[in-house]
């Protein structure tokens, strides 16, 4: 198990690595400009100097991620408990749910400071439009996968629509709910990074429009790696989060691995 995980965790690293260092190859034999595309090591150097204003940025967009993310998997997580208890109101309220998620981020944005202003609110409600829909219907579809035997089961020693839905349905829910969480964690530093984009004082994605602005190449770079550690950071996290609460899932894939052994 352990030399499995090694791969799992260096190959990508070493592929990782070995782009780099191809990149700056390139960058060094063809000459590129700067401006162009410049190399790895320029790009870390300009991190390093202007670490501590990409750490302040950086915390900012992970605040604001951080609140649009929780209230996506509030809002969803409850909406797919109703949609799975009330079938009405899911036909009523999916149309509607499908149509915002088809409006474009970059449309969408402008219209929620027209109406809402340049504050906070109007980015944590785009934040949530973009974190609801994975987690909502990713555990919709986990809420309808619980094994019918035990519904049969439960019916039989009478129990409640709640006690069902709270010992059976819920945790049969679990690994679609991280399933869309995981989707979600990566979502939400994109949708931060938008609304940050189209009107914010601080966060990543200002310093980002301040570099491209004044065509600053190696400053948007240095912009998007944080932006890449800080998606991957999220979704670690998830995976992090779903192996702690579901912990049969590693037990069962080691019976299954010693049972092909075997």
């Amino acid at each position: 198990m352990a030399g499995s995980f090694w791969r799992r965790a260096l190959l990508p690293l070493g592929t990782l690595v070995g782009l780099i260092l191809l990149w700056q190859a390139c960058c060094m034999i063809f000459r590129i400009a700067p401006y162009t595309l410049p190399q790895p090591w320029d790009i870390a150097r300009r991190m390093a100097e202007d670490g501590p204003r990409l750490l302040d940025q950086t915390w900012s967009t992970l605040r604001l991620a951080l609140k649009g993310i929780g209230l996506g998997i509030a809002f969803g997580v409850v909406s797919a408990v109703l949609f799975h208890l009330i079938p009405g109101v899911r036909a009523a309220l999916s149309p509607i749910i499908i149509i915002t998620q088809n409006i474009p981020l970059i449309a969408l944005g402008p219209l929620l400071i027209i109406w809402f202003g340049f504050g906070i609110l109007p980015k944590l409600i785009l934040l949530a439009l973009v974190c609801y829909f994975p987690i909502a219907w990713s555990m919709l579809a986990g809420l309808g996968q619980a094994a019918p035997h035990l519904r049969e089961y439960l019916a039989m020693i009478g129990a409640s629509r709640f006690e069902v839905l709270r010992r059976l349905e819920l945790p049969a829910s679990l690994p679609y709910l991280f399933s869309g969480l995981k989707i979600t964690a990566t979502y939400s530093i994109t949708a931060a990074i938008v609304a940050e984009w189209l009107g914010a004082s601080e966060g990543i994605g200002h310093y980002l429009v301040l570099k491209s602005k004044g065509y600053d190449t190696t400053g948007v770079f240095a912009a998007i790696v944080c932006i890449v550690t800080l998606s991957l950071a999220f979704y670690g996290l998830a995976v992090l989060l779903e192996r702690f609460a579901i912990r049969w899932r590693p037990e069962r894939a080691t019976a299954a691995e010693g049972g092909k052994a075997s």
